[in-house]
């Protein structure tokens, strides 16, 4: 039997879905271009269109990705069809890429009852344009610091992807590639889904209920379960630090057995290894928010902004003030 004859169409009108990519300023192409190949293979797969796709950026302009290559577009931000999918491109600089009139077509188009998509760092926009409040998302973990000190009426997560009504989001990467099987699965079937993940080499596929990061051992290179609890805690108390004392305490050991464990494994102190997460933060914060540098240090636990300048100096060779300076001078050109 052909795959043809197993291909479903679950609203059974047998109109093609129309996805309308909208290309950001420095967008991620991997994002972009994942999303659209599924649904080109998905057509060739299938033997007839079931979706067609259009691409649009601010001013109808040619719409240029983070790698510098730049892309034609077929129209402006112009009023859609209430059954299209807005699949809204991020990538570096979303702030800047955020604009008035991006913003206001989107809320524009969920106003008219538009499913919108976010890929990569887009969910920072949709965010900005109120899309979010009181649903569940994700956003690239880069991102998931700013992410939650801005938007606290959006529950953050860290999956891969996550479908909210007729809100996604995706964490960016080949995050948009696991999106994009969910959603032909959930159109046309399982059968058709596996086949173009097939056709893309794709055999880890990844559901919602995946997280983005390796795991910690994974990440660290060492398998150690008490060594991974104590990180994880240390990543879980970044504002509010956890005295490597109790740390200890909490997972069984002495202070000195916890000390020789990231000697041996990590070659730095629990101490230093806590403080290097938390300037990590930091960074993260004054690169990608508008918090002041005060704010920044306490929500990095650190109790006085002499103390941050001081730590944050030592490790980044400039000051937290410098780095907002050039960083905004960054912006600007």
């Amino acid at each position: 039997m052909s795959l043809e004859s197993h291909i479903v169409d679950v609203d059974h009108t047998g109109k093609p879905r129309r996805f309308v990519f909208a290309l950001m300023n420095d967008f991620t192409m991997l994002c972009f271009a994942a999303a659209v190949e599924s649904l080109r293979i998905a057509n060739r797969t299938a033997g007839k269109e079931l979706y067609t796709w259009k691409i649009v950026a601010e001013g109808g302009q040619d719409a240029v990705c983070s790698n510098g290559c730049s892309f034609k577009v077929d129209d402006d931000l112009v009023e859609l069809d209430r059954d299209d999918t807005i699949m809204l491109c991020g990538g570096v600089d979303v702030q800047k890429a955020t604009t008035k009139r991006i913003l206001n077509w989107l809320r524009r188009e969920a106003r008219r009852g538009v499913t919108i998509a976010g890929l990569c760092t887009a969910g920072f926009t949709m965010a900005k344009a109120g899309l979010l409040d009181g649903k569940k998302a994700t956003i690239h973990w880069e991102n998931q610091d700013s992410f939650a000190e801005e938007f606290e009426d959006v529950v953050l997560t860290k999956s891969v992807f996550v479908v909210d009504g007729n809100r996604i989001t995706t964490a960016g990467g080949t995050a948009s590639l696991d999106l994009m099987i969910k959603l032909i699965a959930d159109h046309h079937g399982e059968d058709l889904a596996n086949a173009v993940a097939d056709i893309l080499i794709y055999s880890a596929i990844r559901t919602d209920q995946d997280t983005q990061r390796l795991s910690i051992p994974t990440r660290i290179g060492v398998r150690h379960p008490k060594l991974s609890r104590v990180i994880q805690m240390m990543e879980q108390n970044i504002e509010e630090p956890i005295s490597p004392a109790t740390l200890a305490k909490d997972v069984g050991m002495s202070t000195r057995q916890l000390e020789r464990l990231f000697r041996r494994y990590l070659s730095r102190s629990p101490k230093r290894y806590y403080m290097e997460l938390r300037l990590q933060k930091a960074r993260n914060l004054l690169m990608q928010t508008d918090m002041t540098v005060i704010n920044v240090a306490l929500a990095c636990g650190f109790a006085s902004p002499s103390h941050f300048s001081k730590c944050y100096r030592s490790h980044y060779d400039t000051t937290p003030y410098r780095e907002r300076g050039s960083h905004a001078a960054r912006l600007s050109i």
